[in-house]
């Protein structure tokens, strides 16, 4: 599914039209990379938890040349599925 699929879906779900679904989208978006960036977790129950995780720098090879190369720290989004998604999928 593609972000204007999921629109489509969201619209017909919610009852709304294509164009609130768009924004409601957009601003769900936009909050959880505000507060992932802040360094936040959002935790939505039944679902599951978004928040960042911590990268420790490292040594890696660069696979054309077999050289070893350095990888820097960084931060990275992880989401963690709640129970009730889990048992959704696997029912």
């Amino acid at each position: 599914m593609n972000r204007a699929e999921l629109i489509v879906a969201m619209a017909e779900k919610a009852e709304i039209s294509k164009k609130d679904a768009e924004k409601a989208l957009k601003a769900f978006t936009e909050v959880v990379a505000e507060e992932l960036g802040k360094g936040e977790k959002i935790q939505l129950v039944g679902f599951g938890t978004f928040e960042v995780s911590e990268r420790a720098a490292r040594e890696g090879r660069n696979p054309r040349s077999g050289a070893t190369m350095t990888i820097a720290a960084c931060k990275a989004p992880k989401f963690k599925a709640g129970k009730a998604l889990k048992d959704a999928i696997n029912a």
